[in-house]
């Protein structure tokens, strides 16, 4: 087959089609690194792989395996949004990248291909997505040591702190994704406040999702300073989209995908979109009545962002390069800024899951209407604290307080 002009050879319309485009493509791009048994190769679609691009598993009966991922004109989730289709070689150079400065902690990547914006990666099937784990109560004692050595790694690493300031530049003009950036920026910090058509509104809701986050100006105001600052601060270089969707996961290890959205903007945006997701965790453990699931996501958050600053302070006096960061109290004043940054973001992310266009399962899952009414004040309450005083948020004890006192205030709503 003839791959040197590009076309969508993974078409969940076209499966047949597909595994001939997918296992000739595969046998070309890995000549001298797998020794693949051809007479045995499948390609399969997996049922769930994304909102973005298009992705396909290939094996053979002697074990070896990967996954092609292509970027497709439009996204999955969406032929109203188009994304450059060059997002599948900055992805794959971000992992590159993130696989140095957190080895073992992001898939591997075989290629990458900047003609059929395609890329070869490691086959991570022993693994589980994180989110489907959580669905299932599922537990990971490991999880806040190994993510918050991840986010200080890739984010403390490739500030201006750490990275020399000329190859930073380099590697922000090659990150530049303005179709991506703009999804972020319609989709995380303006729909969810400003009642956009393509909401998506749990219909019971909808009266206090209008009063709470449709009709407070002095929301909107703080919002519009995190948009800009997200616009405008290039301060490290982000996955952009860190949820429990992007993590595989098993007892003994982690690994982050799905950096589609990698960009240079605030280190906060990251942190506080995890945290976000483990409370989208425990809104399911509550509706589920899981106490001992509930106590572990809020275990987990108070870890995480306890260890992300001990390990911020540790590696910031280790690999700090900058001299005027070295200055007496700048260490202190870039660690508030990213705490008050992940506050705000995290803020925001519990809102767009919940009212806006691409809602998250752990809330939609929940049928019993009071119950999901219950996790999505939580994290309506919750998330405008986190953005209204976002310079409260300075220790993993804060984050779960504010949880604490939303779930009190939310139940009151329903009084």
């Amino acid at each position: 087959m003839d791959f040197t002009n590009y076309f969508l050879m993974i078409n969940e319309d076209d499966p047949a089609g597909t595994e001939k485009a997918v296992i000739a493509y595969t046998l070309e791009k890995t000549r001298g690194m797998i020794d693949w048994d051809q007479a045995t190769m499948t390609a399969k679609i997996p049922a769930e792989h994304g909102n973005i691009n298009h992705v396909c598993h290939v094996e053979d009966k002697k074990g070896h395996s990967l996954y092609i991922k292509q970027a497709g004109l439009e996204t999955r989730i969406s032929k109203d949004m188009t994304a450059s289709v060059d997002r599948n070689r900055q992805e794959s150079e971000i992992l590159q990248i993130e696989e140095k400065l957190a080895p073992g902690m992001v898939p591997h990547i075989y290629f990458y291909d900047t003609v059929m914006h395609a890329c070869g990666m490691e086959d991570c099937s022993d693994f589980e997505v994180m989110r489907d784990a959580m669905l299932k109560h599922e537990t990971f004692p490991l999880f806040a040591d190994q993510i918050s050595t991840f986010m200080v790694n890739t984010l403390l690493y490739t500030s201006d702190v750490v990275m020399d300031h000329k190859e930073k530049k380099e590697l922000t003009r090659k990150f530049i994704t303005p179709d991506l950036d703009d999804i972020t920026e319609k989709l995380v910090l303006m729909e969810p406040y400003l009642g956009a058509d393509r909401n998506n509104v749990y219909e019971p809701n909808r009266t206090f999702v209008e009063k709470e986050l449709y009709h407070d100006d002095g929301l909107h105001l703080a919002v519009a300073k995190l948009k800009f600052n997200f616009m405008t601060n290039a301060q490290a270089l982000l996955h952009g989209d860190l949820h429990t969707g992007s993590i595989f996961i098993k007892p003994d290890a982690m690994k982050v995908f799905d950096c589609e959205f990698g960009t240079f903007a605030p280190i906060g945006y990251d942190v506080g979109n995890i945290i976000a997701n483990l409370i989208f965790a425990y809104d399911n453990g509550l509706a589920s009545g899981d106490d001992a699931f509930c106590d572990w996501c809020l275990d987990s958050i108070e870890e995480l962002t306890d260890q992300f600053i001990d390990k911020y302070r540790a590696a910031y006096d280790e690999a700090v390069t900058e001299p005027m960061a070295k200055v007496p109290g700048f260490k202190e004043y870039y660690l508030e800024s990213i705490l008050k940054d992940t506050a705000g973001y995290a803020g925001t992310e519990l809102h767009r899951r919940t009212v806006g266009m691409a809602n998250v399962v752990d809330v939609t899952s929940i049928e019993d209407q009071e119950a999901r009414l219950l996790a999505e004040r939580i994290n309506i309450l919750a998330g405008k604290e986190f953005i209204l005083k976002a310079e409260n948020f300075t220790s993993g004890p804060a984050f779960v307080d504010a949880v604490l006192r939303a779930k009190d205030a939310a139940e009151k709503t329903l009084q």
